[in-house]
């Protein structure tokens, strides 16, 4: 049986931390940046991480 292959589309979005969690993006980050309030823009630069119910969905893809 051959190999599954992942979804490549996931591989570019999702990085696996050691800690197992899986980080993010953050939406709306692209441009127009001038309208959004600071702090907010600032609050966008943390990491962000995936939800626990839709981590074994994501490592599936990515694995």
């Amino acid at each position: 049986m051959p190999k599954m292959k992942s979804v490549k589309g996931a591989v570019k979005r999702f990085k696996i931390k050691k800690s197992g969690k899986i980080k993010r993006g953050t939406a709306f980050r692209s441009h127009i940046l001038t309208k959004v309030d600071g702090k907010h823009r600032r609050h966008m630069n943390s990491p962000k991480y995936v939800n626990s119910a839709d981590e074994s969905k994501i490592k599936e893809m990515i694995n």
